[in-house]
């Protein structure tokens, strides 16, 4: 595959050379946890009650699902203490398996990745805003597409909106993003203490009714239960990757992106495991499974409508805050290709001023604003998880290859467990990648051809910077 470094094209005389180091321990944890926690625990518990069928099951594929990520937080970790670059997996598939995949996690993470997550966060605030005004979830159109069934609702446009104005706040300024992460996880972390300590403080006369009968998962065995409630999960959990995103913007990352990362992730778990616990509960089975407020009917049960609609609107700010971190460690990775060479060359532009990278946040609120216009909260996060677990396992294999290869590679941190974290983490996310294929083929084999598209691009990109460099 040639070298195993990222071709580098000569830096623009227009433009400032380096982004600047603005994130500290507790601006890059708040980052972790504010990226992570958004919409998922708040809304996807009823998707996972329907797939696994029992309150059993699901806190099993929570915890399932939190180890895993447990295990890929420890490979990132080492990873991003090793190269603390803007784009993060970019630089380190480019490093360990060669420049072609680096460059097609990069370019899957500038068309799929971050704008599918970032229409998908839109989306979900949007539907918490639909918890107060109902009619915003009211079909617009229905008809057939290619044999699929198609609705539209008022609920689309207004997620584009949200994109848009999200990416207009990431244009400012980086310490400005930093110090909007530390409130609005603040504030996350809050709202999921009132539902757990007010649910059990509370909730206590509701749990009686809180034991139903089991409701089995049609069509599948447990093992594909729970595989396809890990979907909804990991979508709920993912976030603790993104961090080495911003490489070259935190200071000491050698020792601030491995306790970031470690510090946030055993955070979300426990708040997540306190929330389903709760929400089981109050709520008997059959309601979690039929809710789609199951946070705010949760709340609604133990506190009236009116801690309801308080507890709604924080989540919903929730929600919009995760939409603010994905961008703002997304815009990193189309940077950092173009700085390259190897994408758009107008998504490599800093502002003179905010030393912001202005062209990849236009690129990326672009697209995400079409995908927003385009699918629903379900169809876009089932989409993401295929798109993005094919290249955590990757990475994993990466970590694999780079311990092999590279020895004497200065690692500030080396991940517990080696070799068994890589290798069970890298064939858990081939399981779910499999596993969603099945259950989604059409989505999933239009995301795998996207990133297939890449590669001509690919090729195309690097000879010209080939070229450039000769002349």
């Amino acid at each position: 595959m040639g070298s195993n470094t990222p071709v580098q094209a000569q830096p623009s005389k227009t433009t400032p050379s380096h982004l600047v180091r603005g994130l500290g321990l507790w601006s890059a944890t708040a980052i972790v946890i504010g990226d992570t926690i958004g919409t998922g625990v708040f809304l996807v518990s009823s998707d996972m009650a329907r797939a696994v069928g029992s309150a059993g099951l699901v806190i099993v594929a929570w915890i399932l699902g939190g180890f895993i990520v447990l295990l890929g937080a420890l490979c990132y970790a080492e990873l991003g203490a090793a190269f603390p670059k803007a784009g993060g997996p970019y630089v380190y598939l480019g490093r360990g398996l060669g420049p072609l995949w680096g460059f097609l996690f990069g370019w899957m993470s500038s068309f799929l990745d971050r704008p599918v997550a970032m229409a998908a966060l839109a989306a979900g605030f949007i539907r918490f805003m639909s918890f107060f005004f109902p009619a915003v979830a009211t079909p617009l159109w229905t008809g057939t597409l290619a044999h699929a069934d198609i609705t539209f609702t008022a609920a689309q446009p207004l997620a584009a909106v949200v994109v848009i104005l999200v990416t207009a706040i990431n244009y400012f300024s980086v310490k400005l993003s930093g110090g909007i992460q530390v409130l609005v996880t603040s504030m996350k972390v809050g709202s999921i203490l009132v539902i757990a300590f007010g649910g059990f403080l509370l909730g206590h006369r509701y749990a009686a009714t809180a034991a139903s009968p089991r409701v089995g998962p049609t069509g599948v065995g447990t093992i594909g239960a729970l595989l396809t409630a890990l979907v909804p999960a990991m979508w709920a959990y993912n976030g603790f990757n993104d961090l080495g995103d911003l490489g070259e913007e935190i200071t000491k990352p050698e020792k601030n992106i491995p306790r970031a990362i470690l510090m946030g992730l055993f955070t979300i778990g426990g708040l997540y495991l306190l929330a389903n616990i709760v929400y089981f509960y109050v709520l008997p089975f059959a309601t979690v499974a039929a809710s789609q407020h199951v946070a705010s009917d949760v709340v609604q049960a133990f506190a009236g409508t009116r801690g309801a609609d308080w507890l709604t609107l924080a989540m919903a700010l929730s929600a919009f805050g995760a939409l603010h971190v994905v961008i703002l460690t997304g815009a990193r990775i189309p940077y950092a290709m173009a700085r390259d060479g190897v994408f758009f060359q107008f998504t490599q532009r800093l502002h003179p001023s905010f030393n912001t990278p202005t062209g990849a946040l236009i690129f990326l609120g672009t697209v995400a604003t079409v995908l927003a216009l385009t699918g629903t909260f379900e169809e876009l996060y089932s989409l993401f998880i295929f798109a993005v677990w094919i290249f955590f396992a990757l990475t994993g294999i990466a970590l694999l290859r780079l311990r092999r290869v590279e020895p004497e590679l200065v690692r500030p941190y080396r991940a517990w467990g080696y070799p068994l974290t890589p290798l069970i983490f890298t064939g858990a996310a081939i399981a779910l990648t499999v596993n969603l294929w099945m259950v989604r083929p059409v989505r999933s084999t239009i995301g795998l051809g996207v990133i297939l598209l890449g590669i001509p691009f690919f090729y195309r990109w690097r000879k010209a910077t080939g070229s450039a460099q000769r002349e």
